[in-house]
């Protein structure tokens, strides 16, 4: 994380926002019935309290669904939190409005005020722009430290990073980055996941990520009973996907061609019914019976687990292996359980707990504090280990400028490819781009396939891109499409003065201007292009037509810690050609382009702007063109429209960076 941490900030004397998650379970009289998610987030709040920091809290608590609902008051978290702190905590009467503007500027170094529930405003989880505002002004520093909402587009959790200057992670946040992402990202060999979960569905995703990066994946509960299902095993009872019988296949061949291992159950623990008090029987997996109920593994499971986790290095573990609320059925969660504690104790083993169900089982178990990690996300610890990139880990990590560029391998799909086409394309995309952080992926496909494209990859680490933006919100403007539009459809990047859009349809510096505008205003990452055509380049002017492109581009613009964009460098004369600019022809320019962005704005933005080459990059010449320096990917044409050919260059990009 860098320079945004909690530690890098001077915290004195400052109003320090921190998001926290306080949805804790209450028991009937309103009492806490587990005050770990308060507990957690204490090293964070006494950081702010003991550096002179004037703490400001906020959290959702429950679904009031954007209504003010009194059962749903953080006031029994203000009352826990005083014991916690052996401070008095304000409880707050809303979370913005005069009253609390009011009592924030009335508080001394050492305060400490709780926000009334974000979720009685709908605008809070609608992600509203003004909303978020209206937070931020409580604050100068804003610290986020609710990884189980970082999966959210929520105001207090992403949109606010936008509207204060000094951010960072808390202490809870950052060792979620650091076990979960550094996993992910970088995991000491060999790495092991345990999954477990009643749907495939559900954890299809998780599964593909780790069959590209893990050397042993253990599968348990209704996933492994539709994998033996659709490899010709009894079943009883037990729950499974009929519908996902040759997903299941699929994802056993694509195991086996990446050599990686899927350990299935080899006996179980049977009952008659469902539920505790039942007649049970432990069997091996081949000699299940009808009629009879798989609720956990067995013990001779749980020895193959003990073995086969013994040479393991970092381990991800996600879903119980068993109905351990049974208390009948418990056994071989917990041993399993016991197990990892121990190799993590002992073998140097990185243990990590992925939230949810699994975290209460390990807890239950008694070992919870024996594991290097536990997550206190669940949803959020799922899609982390996914590959996608959260928004409430985004604002953090995008905010300011840092030295190292992640590529971005970007597909313009120009005019091509109908809705059904596009929708058919992208669901192809998603199972054959495996992501990576070091690694953007971005797909521009036409106006009319925009929305479509989006629901289907919403859920995956690829983000979507419109072709073009128009400066005006509304009007009579026939075929023109507006920011508000495309927000709407999802969009994150939009592409900016593309040299087509120059030749064909009118495009100047002027209006790129105007759009690289608007498309700031409206918080997308403007794809800007330039480049130079044959001619220009044989007179000797490159340079100086770029340097124009670039400079009226970003004209009247502000430096401001929010200005983010990329540049598309397009040597138009190699583009459908058949000429292809060549490497170091590529690096001079990127660097050349650097440099300009230098003299208009500083080195720091310079270094941290991401500089694509768009001059026909396919996966013949990939390699040479993106190990250049100052290359950081590339706005593709013809090979974006070929699932083979643009994830070959999305895995090219991987490997360099």
């Amino acid at each position: 994380m860098g320079k945004l941490t909690i530690d890098s900030l001077d915290l004195k004397g400052k109003k320090v926002l921190v998001r926290c998650d306080f949805n804790v379970p209450l028991n009937d009289d309103t009492t806490i019935r587990d005050d770990k998610r308060i507990f957690d987030a204490i090293p964070t709040l006494k950081k702010v309290l003991s550096e002179g920091g004037k703490l400001i809290l906020m959290s959702h608590f429950g679904r009031p669904k954007g209504k003010v609902v009194p059962e749903m008051s953080l006031k029994p978290v203000a009352e826990r939190l005083k014991d916690l702190l052996g401070k008095n905590v304000i409880l707050a009467p809303d979370c913005i409005g005069k009253e609390v503007e009011n009592i924030v500027s009335a508080m001394s170094d050492g305060d400490v005020v709780l926000l009334e529930n974000l979720r009685f405003h709908p605008e809070e989880t609608d992600g509203n722009d003004n909303f978020a505002r209206k937070l931020a002004t409580l604050g100068d520093i804003y610290i986020n430290d609710a990884f189980g909402v970082c999966h959210r587009a929520h105001a207090s959790v992403s949109i606010i990073a936008k509207y204060l200057k000094n951010i960072a992670s808390g202490y809870l946040l950052g060792k979620e980055i650091e076990y979960i992402g550094g996993a992910m990202r970088d995991p000491q060999k060999p790495l092991a996941a345990i999954l477990a979960g009643i749907k495939i569905d559900g954890k299809i995703d998780v599964i593909n990520k780790f069959i590209e990066i893990a050397d042993k994946i253990f599968i348990a509960g209704g996933i492994a009973n539709t994998m033996l299902k659709a490899q010709g095993f009894e079943i009883g009872n037990s729950i499974f996907e009929e519908d996902k019988i040759d997903t299941a296949k699929e994802i056993l061949l694509k195991a086996e061609k990446n050599n990686t291992k899927i350990f299935l159950p080899v006996d179980m623990l049977c009952g008659k019914e469902f539920k505790n008090d039942t007649e049970t029987m432990y069997v091996d997996t081949e000699k299940q019976q009808p009629g009879w109920i798989a609720m956990g593994v067995g013990p001779k499971t749980v020895e193959q687990y003990k073995t086969e986790l013994a040479d393991c290095k970092t381990l991800l573990w996600n879903g119980p292996m068993s109905v351990f609320e049974f208390e009948n059925f418990a056994k071989e969660t917990f041993e399993i359980a016991k197990i990892v504690a121990d190799y993590t104790q002992n073998n140097g083993l990185i243990s990590i707990i992925g939230g949810g169900d699994t975290a209460a089982a390990v807890k239950q178990a008694g070992f919870a504090e024996k594991f290097s990690h536990v997550s206190t996300g669940g949803g959020a610890a799922l899609e982390y280990m996914e590959g996608k990139h959260l928004p409430g880990i985004e604002s953090i990590t995008e905010k300011g400028f840092e030295m190292k560029r992640k590529f971005l391998i970007a597909g313009n799909w120009k005019m091509n490819k109908n809705v059904h086409e596009s929708i058919e394309f992208a669901q192809e995309l998603t199972k054959s781009i495996v992501n990576d952080d070091n690694v953007d992926i971005m797909i521009a496909p036409t106006y009319t396939s925009l929305y479509p494209v989006y629901e289907t990859i919403k859920k995956s680490h690829i983000e979507l891109g419109s072709q073009d933006i128009f400066w005006e919100k509304s009007g009579a403007f026939t075929g023109k499409i507006s920011a508000d539009m495309l927000k709407s459809a999802g969009v994150k990047y939009t592409i900016i003065g593309h040299s087509e859009r120059r030749q064909y349809f009118g495009e100047t510096d002027a209006t790129v201007n105007k759009r690289t505008k608007v498309a700031l205003e409206a918080g997308f990452v403007p794809v800007v292009c330039v480049g130079e055509i044959l001619e220009e380049r044989e007179k000797g002017v490159e340079k100086e037509v770029v340097k124009r492109q670039v400079v009226e581009a970003l004209k009247d613009i502000q430096l401001n810690d929010f200005l983010h964009f990329v540049i598309a460098y397009e040597p138009v004369w190699a583009i459908g050609t058949g000429k292809t600019a060549s490497p170091e022809q590529a690096q001079e320019m990127h660097a050349y382009i650097r440099s300009i962005i230098k003299n208009i704005y500083n080195e720091e933005l310079a270094q941290a702007t991401r500089i694509l080459y768009g001059g026909s990059l396919n996966p013949k010449n990939a390699q040479e063109l993106l190990s250049q320096i100052d290359i950081d990917g590339g706005l593709i044409g013809g090979a974006a429209l070929k699932v083979d050919d643009f994830s070959t260059i999305a895995k090219i990009a991987q490997g360099i960076k």
